[in-house]
């Protein structure tokens, strides 16, 4: 019996091997990756935290252009960890990969500087959703800020059609949310402010959304230092 609580990078284990050369052969993988690590505006000496590292390559991307940044990585699948473990080896990087249940973040609260992510939640049910951005709010500091990239609302008809391969392959009860728009929904309701739409990519798979949420300066939460 399948017990697992995620779906995995193309939905089947044997799959995974092939999500790098996909995602860089089928999307706009560098301009969009690029452009969010450029929106999370990185500095020296913060800390972030890739939700959904999968393969690492929006890490690895970032950590080069932003070498004096501490990065953390966390994911639920140990398959995809594997990959990514052996691509961090092999570049000769620092950065902290953490295995976790996809329940409660193994950090403690105002921990990180920013979140990043990247076509991460359009794999979760919208419980799941609600608990990751909940977590993400409790693990950012005050004036800290969630940058995602993911699939958003369709901007025609040809993009919606587009888009239905992926539904087809990760399944509609998890992408229909991403469709409909109503990722900057959720994350309003797990408490961040100025939630928005920053930019969208036209993909043959569908349209690609970048969001930022920033957590507000009083939340009456301790920052660690």
């Amino acid at each position: 019996m399948n017990t697992k609580t995620y779906i995995p990078v193309l939905k089947y284990e044997w799959l995974t091997k092939l999500y790098d050369p996909l995602i860089s052969t089928l999307m706009p993988e560098s301009e969009f990756k690029n452009t969010l690590i450029e929106q999370s505006a990185l500095e020296p000496g913060k800390r972030v935290l890739d939700f959904g590292c999968g393969s690492l390559t929006l890490t690895l991307l970032a950590k080069e252009k932003h070498p004096a940044t501490t990065f953390h990585a966390i994911d639920v699948d140990k398959q995809i960890l594997s990959i990514a473990e052996k691509k961090l080896k092999k570049s000769g990087t620092e950065v902290s990969i953490v295995h976790y249940d996809g329940k409660m973040l193994p950090f403690s609260n105002s921990y990180f500087d920013r979140v990043v992510s990247s076509l991460v939640f359009h794999h979760l049910t919208k419980e799941q959703k609600h608990q990751a951005l909940t977590e993400i709010f409790r693990v950012l500091k005050p004036t800290g800020e969630l940058h995602i990239a993911d699939w958003g609302k369709a901007k025609n008809a040809f993009m919606k059609g587009a888009f239905y391969l992926v539904q087809m392959l990760d399944g509609f009860k998890t992408t229909t949310d991403n469709v409909k728009g109503l990722l900057p929904e959720y994350i309003n309701q797990a408490g961040f402010e100025d939630v928005t739409e920053t930019k969208s990519f036209a993909t043959i798979l569908g349209t690609l959304s970048l969001y930022k949420g920033i957590k507000p300066k009083n939340d009456g939460s301790t920052t660690v230092l």
